[in-house]
């Protein structure tokens, strides 16, 4: 990315440094080959940054660093603007009436995690090292094919050839909710009906995997009380948000910023 293909940015007369914005892009999506829309995010990011530091000082705001998670604290500067938003914003509660009306929209939304019993026969490898993953491609290919389709001897063919510990137990890996398992193979479980196996091996970072579905559980409906406090949280969260923004833009009004965008945040 250039940084002189971009222009200076500015907030109130204190210049962003490119380098700065060039440092923030990368946490920034944008198509392959569009890396101004990166920059452009980036740019916004880091002026609304600068925005609520001034005001924050402006106001005189003092600030005590927080623990956000074991070991990780905020920086000085993160500390500032959270105390502004919490000088600044008020966000009236959520009301029981809200709360109701969001479920009422489709209790459907909201499931317990669906259940999967799994087998699975693995031929492993490093998918890093081009040949050893393509070596264990085609073993899994002919492990496929001697199956073809059929789930009769599934177990006994992941006792004699699976990389996998679940081998001693014919490949069963038992019951498998979501986030017990790496991404690649989740989502080839959520395409599969029950009796499936695999229509192709499914690489993950452990290797190739052929994976039969024995039964699925599907997640039922929960109950309203259940599910109040998980609504309650997600309308206080988007309230908080839409305050923000309103606040932010408030604040960008008065200011003087070239460079960069607010307006779409």
């Amino acid at each position: 990315m250039q940084a002189a293909l971009f222009p200076d940015v500015a907030v109130n007369g204190e210049e962003i440094p490119q380098a700065a914005i060039a440092a923030e892009a990368q946490n920034h999506e944008a198509p392959k080959g569009k890396p101004g829309i990166a920059w452009r995010k980036a740019a916004r990011a880091l002026a609304i940054r600068a925005l609520l530091l001034q005001e924050a000082r402006a106001r005189a705001i003092e600030a005590e660093v927080q623990e956000l998670a074991p070991g990780r604290f905020e920086t000085e500067e993160e500390a500032l603007i959270r105390a502004l938003l919490e000088q600044a914003l008020t966000v009236p509660s959520v009301s029981e009436e809200e709360i109701r009306a969001e479920w009422q929209k489709d209790p459907a939304r909201f499931r317990s995690a669906p259940l999967w019993e799994v087998s699975h026969i693995l031929c492993a490898c490093d998918p890093r090292d081009a040949a050893a993953k393509a070596t264990a491609r085609a073993r899994a290919d002919a492990l496929h094919s001697r199956l073809d389709g059929d789930p009769k001897g599934f177990a006994a063919l992941a006792a004699r050839e699976s990389d996998c510990g679940s081998k001693s137990a014919g490949g069963n890996l038992g019951q498998l909710g979501p986030g017990d398992t790496v991404p690649e193979f989740e989502a080839a479980l959520r395409r599969m009906e029950e009796g499936d196996i695999s229509s192709a091996p499914v690489l993950s970072r452990h290797g190739w995997h052929i994976i039969r579905l024995n039964a699925r559980a599907a997640g039922h409906v929960l109950p309203y009380q259940t599910v109040r406090p998980r609504i309650a949280l997600a309308l206080e969260k988007l309230a908080w948000a839409r305050a923000s923004r309103a606040f932010v833009m408030d604040l960008a009004g008065k200011a003087r910023i070239t460079g960069a965008e607010l307006d779409a945040i």
